[in-house]
């Protein structure tokens, strides 16, 4: 059998964060599932046919035989003058039935489940061509608290629609981002080539990242990295909380000496007063 040079998938860095946005180290996700070929057409038909799985199809309406009513002839057949008629539940009557409304259907599509596989692929590989994929050790809440998860999302330098993607045992996790709007949700083994394309950031951990992960070379430089931002961002926040508590929070230095030198003055001042009182009396 003759040989069959098969082009090597590319490689993907990516940086390995702690949740407060420490750099970890610069590993190589496994491509098999980060450097597939993009399939537009496939992602297309397999997120059409998610889509259409969710549709719960419990549309109806009634026709002219389930309406209820109009068992009698409304008039006579000839000589009103008008059209005859033979119930007043037809389409064209108010109040009639429907013609050729929705009825309770099954929307799902049989698609086969390579197809399916083949698409979260190049859904995964899109995001991680883009540097938009990001690898955390692991979540470190010790108890359910949305200001830490978004904390960590500033941290991590996320912004958008951020698709966490958690383990089974991740239930801190869980509740911690469960009110951030900007969030999706994701466990493991449930997640789809629909969910990946509508999110901008997809946040794997050490458990739930598909594939096999290993150490880049030593030197390696990622070329998408969001700790820049999240820097920026970070410094931004700084500058912003210090100017609130400025503005909200106590005098400053000058005012506070002008205070304690009028509240001494009106000390001497009442000390004066009895002094007077006691050598009138």
């Amino acid at each position: 059998m003759a040989d069959v040079m098969v082009e090597a998938p590319p490689s993907v860095l990516v940086e390995r964060c702690s949740d407060s946005g420490e750099l970890l180290g610069v590993v190589r996700l496994d491509p098999e599932y980060f450097g597939a070929l993009v399939n537009v057409p496939l992602l297309h038909q397999v997120v059409k046919a998610q889509l259409a799985a969710k549709r719960s199809g419990t549309h109806s309406t009634k026709t002219r035989a389930e309406v209820s009513g109009g068992g009698a002839k409304p008039y006579r057949q000839k000589g009103t003058g008008r059209a005859r008629q033979g119930t007043t539940r037809a389409p064209q009557f108010a109040g009639g039935g429907i013609a050729f409304g929705p009825k309770p259907r099954d929307y799902s599509q049989s698609t086969p489940r390579k197809m399916v596989r083949q698409a979260l692929r190049s859904a995964l590989s899109d995001r991680a061509i883009e540097g938009r994929v990001c690898l955390v050790d692991r979540w470190s809440f010790e108890v359910p608290k949305t200001k830490e998860a978004a904390g960590s999302l500033r941290a991590l330098g996320l912004d958008g629609n951020v698709l966490v993607v958690l383990g089974g045992a991740d239930v801190v996790a869980e509740r911690s981002f469960g009110n951030l709007p900007n969030v999706n949700i994701v466990e493991a083994g449930q997640l789809t080539a629909y969910d990946v394309v509508v999110s901008d950031w997809v946040v794997f951990t050490d458990e739930t990242v598909p594939g096999e992960v290993s150490d880049a070379p030593e030197g390696s430089v990622v070329l998408h990295s969001s700790r820049p931002l999240a820097a920026a961002v970070e410094e931004t926040y700084e500058a912003d909380a210090i100017a609130e508590a400025e503005d909200d929070g106590e005098p400053e230095a000058g005012a506070a000496v002008d205070l304690a030198e009028a509240a001494g003055e009106a000390t001497a001042e009442e000390v004066e007063e009895t002094d007077d009182e006691e050598e009138d009396k």
